[in-house]
């Protein structure tokens, strides 16, 4: 049978409270976002340049092995740059682009990768961008503190009536929210690295990146049924 009495009744007196919580935490996850581009007069000499270093940039990707978490492929572009000759139009160098995205969980081996990856020619690194898994222990943590702290809360509001919960009606959950925002979109502390000079003499020095701490919240609505107090 339906319950049609949203507000309680005398007999059945009902409360409703919110319980919140939030934890901080270290991430579980770094990524960064790369860009290799190149340029030149001849197509195909152009889409065979970029086709080999996003070849190596992949490849030394993976050779940091069970620390990728993700390796993605993202846009790529080749675009004719046109220059007037005359009456007419010709093209006067090719522009290439790719870009790859990637999360490793070892942070000490993401500096490295780092820094070899920003010390390579034509070559962008954006971030690092720090997030929690999905179903990072965390999350779990933080909702079942959001539902003692309400559990709390109504014991408090009954305890001032003099009386004591009867029940639990009803329990719900708006949703645990990460702020942590995803490839595309810059969050603050993120960094992009300028590309070093091609056949350095020596590689530079490994990036010593500090993880930044992730802030999960939970909030839940709680109704519960009352003992009716003695007013």
């Amino acid at each position: 049978m339906t319950d049609t009495q949203p507000y309680g009744t005398p007999d059945q007196p009902r409360l409703a409270v919110h319980g919140e919580a939030h934890l901080e935490v270290d991430p579980e996850l770094a990524g960064i976002t790369i860009t290799i581009a190149t340029r030149g007069p001849d197509r195909r000499a152009t889409l065979d340049d970029l086709t080999r270093r996003n070849t190596y940039v992949v490849d030394l990707i993976k050779t940091y092995g069970d620390t990728v978490e993700k390796l993605e492929t993202g846009a790529f572009t080749l675009t004719p740059e046109l220059t007037r000759h005359g009456r007419g139009e010709r093209v006067r160098t090719y522009h290439g682009s790719v870009r790859i995205t990637t999360e490793l969980t070892d942070f000490t081996a993401l500096g490295e990768l780092t820094t070899r990856l920003a010390d390579l020619e034509l070559t962008r690194v954006d971030g690092p961008w720090w997030r929690l898994r999905r179903d990072s222990p965390a999350h779990t943590e933080v909702r079942r503190r959001a539902v003692h702290q309400a559990v709390a809360r109504a014991r408090e509001y009954a305890d001032a009536l003099d009386t004591t919960l009867a029940a639990l009606v009803e329990l719900s959950d708006p949703g645990a929210e990460v702020p942590t925002p995803g490839y595309g979109m810059a969050p603050a502390g993120g960094r992009s690295f300028s590309p070093g000079a091609a056949g350095a003499a020596e590689p530079a020095p490994a990036l010593d990146l500090e993880p930044q701490r992730q802030t999960v919240r939970a909030r839940v609505h709680a109704r519960f049924i009352m003992t009716p107090p003695s007013l």
